[in-house]
């Protein structure tokens, strides 16, 4: 699954087009690179986030197409 995706479906990012923004900005780091808004998420993947002064790091558990807003949170482990 696209990384801007899996941002949104996992509500980590609201939007598709606010986390296109933050990929394009160099705010979305996958396994400590630099991440695009199209690379590939897969169950084990790190992904950090930075939002103004503080950093979201978390680790990709698994990785769905649809989920309901109270199962978002297993999809992802805070680091």
């Amino acid at each position: 699954m696209r990384l801007d995706k899996y941002l949104k479906i996992t509500r980590l990012i609201k939007r598709r087009t606010v986390a296109n923004e933050a990929c394009d900005a160099g705010r979305v780091m996958v396994n400590d690179r630099p991440a695009k808004a199209s690379v590939q998420v897969k169950p084990g993947d790190i992904i950090e986030i930075q939002f103004g002064s503080r950093n979201v790091r978390v680790e990709v558990l698994d990785v769905k197409e649809t989920v309901r807003k109270e199962e978002t949170e297993s999809l992802y482990r805070c680091l």
